[in-house]
């Protein structure tokens, strides 16, 4: 049975970045460092693949990295969207970034991008 990975390229798809951002993550945050990019399950060749289940683990650590996270760093594109939506509703950014956070406790399972567009759809008329 042959068994899959993603690559590079992959995770840069999955997470919605560049290739060269998930180049610069493994380059700037190696296994020594503190905040470590999660080692790859396998490397051929040279290059490094990870199991399709681990993408949620990069993204919780992308999430973790310093200026990232709740109301820091810069704003994901679905987080951008987020916001102006709740500012259409009349909601500041605080009080904006209190509720992505409730619902970010209370749904573990999605992604922050999930959660958003789950939370514009939510507010639509």
């Amino acid at each position: 049975m042959t068994e899959h990975y993603l690559g590079v390229i992959g995770i840069a798809e999955a997470l919605g970045v560049t290739r060269h951002a998930v180049h610069k993550w493994r380059s700037r945050h190696p296994g020594d460092s503190r905040h470590p990019f999660p080692e790859p399950d396998v490397e051929i060749d040279g290059a490094p693949g990870w199991r399709a289940d681990r993408v949620e683990e990069i993204v919780r650590w992308r999430d973790g990295l310093p200026g990232r996270g709740a109301g820091g760093g810069r704003p994901t594109a679905a987080r951008q969207d987020y916001l102006k939506r709740a500012a259409m509703l009349g909601l500041d950014r605080d009080e904006a970034m209190r509720v992505l956070a409730t619902f970010t406790e209370e749904f573990p399972e999605m992604t922050e991008p999930e959660l958003c567009a789950w939370l514009i759809d939510k507010w639509r008329p």
